[in-house]
């Protein structure tokens, strides 16, 4: 199931929208900000049931 979020780059502050996949369950991957273009790891947790428990964003620094 796709959902779009929206993200809030924790470099430039900026949001901007992307899709999550939740059928592929827990997943952590890179997605580079639309604004600033600095990689952004995206963190997806979803519940047994696929649904999306939450998304968040970190930089390479934390």
């Amino acid at each position: 199931m796709l959902e779009t979020v929206t993200l809030h780059c924790p470099y430039c502050g900026e949001g901007f929208a992307t899709t999550v996949d939740c059928s592929a369950g827990a997943q952590s991957y890179i997605e580079d900000c639309a604004v600033c273009c600095r990689p952004i790891e995206v963190r997806v947790r979803v519940d047994e049931a696929g649904e999306l428990v939450s998304v968040e964003t970190r930089s390479d620094r934390e």
